[in-house]
């Protein structure tokens, strides 16, 4: 993806599209649940990439074993740092979110930035 604002939205359109063909193409059980919560993982994950990291973005969906691993690489080799909790704090709560709604949650440094991988199950 090229970045800019319509990336977020055309992501978001992606990863829907990805879920609805795994269902109807391959007949892979996806729960409603799991669609809004890969919706929402892919909208702050490709948001931070697009915020925090200069260039383009990759985006990539994998299904394995009843999950579907949400990827984003960028081009900044560093960690994201979650911020404490603070409910008094407005917006910048992204990466808490989806460490929260994620199975299982990691970043990757790759030359030449990161991958920052979250997985969501797919059947309640």
């Amino acid at each position: 993806m090229a970045g800019g604002g319509a990336c977020i939205a055309e992501a978001r359109r992606f990863a829907t599209d990805f879920l609805a063909r795994a269902r109807t193409d391959h007949g892979v059980p996806v729960s409603a649940r799991a669609t809004d919560l890969t919706q929402l993982v892919v909208s702050e994950l490709v948001t931070n990439a697009h915020k925090y990291a200069p260039g383009p973005l990759l985006l990539e969906l994998r299904i394995t074993d009843g999950v579907v691993a949400v990827s984003v690489h960028d081009g900044v080799g560093a960690r994201p740092v979650a911020r404490s909790v603070d409910p008094h704090r407005v917006g910048q709560h992204g990466l808490e979110i989806v460490m929260a709604v994620a199975q299982e949650f990691r970043v990757d440094l790759e030359p030449p930035g990161k991958r920052v991988t979250a997985s969501i199950a797919l059947a309640p």
